[in-house]
């Protein structure tokens, strides 16, 4: 790739949600929106190598965007007013409000309480994290036709609607940060494992962004419990990173991590967060639990250390705030090193997951250790047929082969 093909794709990564969610506000449709931010990237495509990187590439992209949808409106002769509006918002500078960072800004902008908590996550992931259909269809646990109709379905609620975008203030920032910190954290876990087959498989650019966000989110909402949670969740997380994938490409899980190569500074910095929570009196919610737990496993030198009796106890604080089967596969691996892997699988047999591939990597272990190979072969090979995460079906496929013997 030349070097203006590099400055290409970094533009196309860090300014498509902008330019987009700046041109639906500007001419109210977002699937125009989208297929006019496509068409300004192909034209960059073919005239930044011949005329040069422009001075202010996201701002180009959002001018020759914006003149294709004018040019489009006038075209089909619809919507008048909106084109009459987007004359009128052409060279009108865009209030920050209270939310100066650009990309927050859309996220709060995007988290509109009038859709449903899910499609409002879907669509602003689509919008804004700038995964892709598959990504987020994998993230919610759905085949990708769904996903790709509930997307549509919030675009057209927001056109039919007449659901505005528009810079939020202050006091909508409380009613909608529910909805941002679930984007944030989905966010970060594709960046943590990346669904895509053809990605890398831990995307440090998506964890660096959901880190830096969230503590913009926590400098706005410093009181908010859940936002000291979910930055505490992914500081303790991210510390992990460098020990998460072998030099031959492999995942290398908790327990066989080099727990010298953990950084120490994010470790610090997410127990106090989990300390702060905790003296604050307050009930936790869902992510303070899963920081708690972070928390436990992090404070052990050793795998052999892990408190497992605590984090069985905060799994059943989590299960009582979300009794979902994802939660209660978890709590399962935790009971497996408590009570034992027959435990364990009972808890395990019979959850709704037969979709998601952890599922069954997780009953592959549990019967690998119960000494049944021949099943546990088989929930390998169906965990690595569902897997897309290229680290971990390796991880997957060696631990499968060391059956042959057994």
């Amino acid at each position: 790739m030349t070097d203006v093909g590099e400055v290409i794709a970094r533009v196309h990564r860090e300014e498509w949600a902008r330019v987009v969610a700046t041109l639906t506000r500007r001419v109210g449709d977002l699937d125009l929106a989208e297929e006019m931010a496509a068409e300004a990237f192909a034209t960059a495509v073919e005239r930044w190598p011949v005329d040069g990187v422009p001075p202010n590439p996201g701002g180009w992209l959002t001018t020759t965007a914006h003149r294709r949808a004018i040019d489009r409106l006038r075209r089909e002769a619809r919507r008048e007013d909106k084109h009459r509006e987007a004359l009128m918002l052409s060279d009108t500078p865009e209030p920050t409000g209270v939310v100066e960072d650009d990309r927050l800004r859309l996220l709060f902008t995007c988290c509109h309480p009038a859709l449903a908590m899910e499609a409002r996550v879907a669509l602003t992931l689509r919008m804004v994290g700038g995964l892709t259909v598959p990504e987020i269809a994998a993230a919610f646990l759905v085949a990708e036709p769904a996903m790709g109709r509930r997307i549509t379905r919030a675009k057209d609620k927001i056109r039919t609607a007449g659901i505005p975008y528009r810079v939020p203030d202050r006091e909508d920032l409380p009613t909608r940060v529910t909805g941002v910190l679930a984007v944030l954290y989905l966010v970060f876990n594709e960046g943590y494992l990346s669904s895509a087959p053809g990605k890398e498989p831990v995307r440090a650019d998506l964890t660096a962004e959901a880190i830096r966000l969230t503590r913009l989110v926590r400098a706005l909402l410093p009181a908010d419990g859940e936002v000291a949670g979910l930055l505490a969740l992914m500081l303790l997380t991210e510390s992990r990173r460098a020990a998460r994938v072998s030099a031959t490409g492999e995942l290398v899980t908790l327990a066989e991590q080099d727990r010298g190569a953990w950084d120490r500074a994010l470790i610090a910095e997410g127990h106090a967060l989990v300390r702060e929570r905790l003296a604050s009196g307050r009930r936790p919610g869902r992510y303070q639990i899963l920081a708690a737990i972070n928390a436990v496993h992090t404070d052990a030198a050793d795998v052999r250390d892990t408190d497992w009796a605590q984090v069985v106890a905060l799994y059943d604080q989590l299960v009582r705030l979300d009794p979902s089967p994802i939660v209660r596969l978890n709590r399962a691996v935790a009971v497996a090193e408590l009570d034992g892997p027959q435990v364990a699988l009972a808890e395990v047999d019979g959850l709704p997951l037969e979709e998601y591939h952890a599922f069954h990597a997780t009953r592959a272990d549990l019967l690998r250790r119960l000494g049944r190979s021949g099943d546990a072969r088989a929930a390998y090979d169906r965990a690595i047929g569902l897997a897309g995460n290229t680290a971990e079906s390796a991880y997957l496929a060696r631990r499968r082969d060391q059956l042959a013997g057994q």
